[in-house]
Formats: C-alpha cells, sequence, structure tokens
C-alpha cells in the first residue's frame, strides 16, 4: 500500500512540475501482504546442587544477674546482636553507662533455641537500686 501511495505520489509530482512521469515506474508495486512476526522468549534458569541453608539458630545464654554491658558482651559472643535494652523499673531511663546496670531479666528465656535474628530484650536496673 505504501508503495502504491509512492508511486501515485511521484505521478502527481511530475506531473505538478511539467514532467510525464516515465512509462515504467522504478519498481512496480507488489501485492500487499500482512507478515506476521513471531516472538519467542526463552527464560534461562540455573539450578544449584546445594541444599537450600535453614536459618542459623542460637542459644539464649542465661545472663541475669550480669552487669548490663557483660551480658551484651555474652549474647553477642553466642551470635545474638540484636539487642534491645529496657530499664526494669519501669521509669523509661536510657542505659547510657551498660556497666552501671545489671540485668534482672531478659526475653527469651535461657536455654531457648531462637533465629540468631531475633530480638532479645534485657531488662536493667542500677547497680545501686
Amino acid at each position: 500500500m505504501v508503495r502504491s501511495l509512492l508511486v501515485i505520489v511521484s505521478a502527481l509530482l511530475l506531473t505538478c512540475c511539467g514532467a510525464t512521469p516515465p512509462t515504467n515506474p522504478p519498481f512496480t508495486p507488489a501485492a500487499t501482504t500482512t507478515a506476521k512476526e513471531t516472538v519467542v522468549v526463552t527464560t534461562t534458569v540455573t539450578l544449584s546442587a546445594e541444599p537450600v541453608q535453614k536459618a542459623k539458630t542460637c542459644t539464649v545464654p542465661d545472663v541475669v544477674g550480669m552487669v548490663h554491658q557483660t551480658a551484651q558482651d555474652t549474647m553477642q559472643a553466642n551470635g545474638l546482636y540484636v539487642l534491645l535494652e529496657r530499664d526494669a523499673t519501669g521509669q523509661g531511663r536510657l542505659l547510657i553507662n551498660d556497666r552501671n546496670w545489671v540485668t534482672t531479666g531478659q526475653m527469651p528465656g535461657p536455654g531457648e533455641v531462637v533465629d540468631c535474628g531475633t530480638t532479645i530484650t534485657l531488662s536493667a536496673k542500677k547497680a545501686d537500686e
């Protein structure tokens, strides 16, 4: 269809400009056909022979009664790094100098086996309280 249109436009331009169109156009329009395009999508999947590893587990140590800094060090030595601390008296104080506080409680409790990314909450009060 585009070729036919080009031939007609070329003939009109030549006629308007005073030239005579050629008797044999440079190309002969072919019959119009519609081609269908096929798209092939290929996905490559790589399979590993290694088994899927389960989350690493850690055993929670007993840190109640320890100086708070020692309790934190003990948790980290056992692979537990997500530690939350709170004032056991309910006063909402921040445990700034951990060596002046004593751990009074922990959650989860001692001996529990947990995912090593579990949050461990340590409660503490000032050593002189």
